[in-house]
């Protein structure tokens, strides 16, 4: 896709903004689909599509976990990281309001509030992720080590195969 033929969103913006090279991928969105469906409608491995999880802490401090897609997030790990009592993921309405985006296409780039973002340590072993660009059906690849150029990222050990 030439730079012209996508849309501007606000996760477009904030890569631009950082210079950081992207390439945009585009798929037929299914819902409740996830990574499974945009790995498989892309040709990609799994592992490599990034969830970008919008959580919060029994405060009702909200964060952001990025997470392979073929792995899931234990919670109480988290937790125990974060020295709270609890995370939970967010309700979508709850999730939505915090990023600026609709669940299925948030990104962890331009969010509407500024929020601690969570990577899994193992993203940054990879050349190349797959990641949301603000819209359903559209993610970005990038290398995983430019997302500091944009993000402030605490990497932890939390994933669950």
């Amino acid at each position: 896709m030439t730079r012209k033929d996508y849309p501007k969103t606000n996760a477009i913006r904030c890569l631009l903004q950082h210079d950081i090279p992207f390439e945009v991928f585009t798929y037929a969105y299914e819902e409740r689909g996830g990574t499974r469906v945009s790995s498989r409608e892309l040709g990609v491995d799994e592992h490599a599509v990034i969830k970008t999880l919008v959580m919060e802490t029994d405060a009702k401090d909200p964060l952001i976990v990025l997470m392979h897609g073929d792995r899931e997030v234990s919670t109480k790990q988290l937790a125990r990281v974060l020295g709270v009592k609890s995370v939970a993921p967010c309700e979508p309405k709850i999730a939505d309001r915090h990023s600026g985006y609709m669940v299925g296409g948030t990104s962890p780039f331009g969010t509407r509030r500024a929020m601690p973002v969570y990577v899994e340590q193992t993203i940054f072993d990879l050349p190349q992720i797959y990641i949301n660009a603000g819209r359903r059906g559209m993610l970005v690849r990038i290398d995983p080590k430019d997302m500091t150029r944009a993000l402030t990222i605490t990497s932890v050990q939390v994933a669950i195969e």
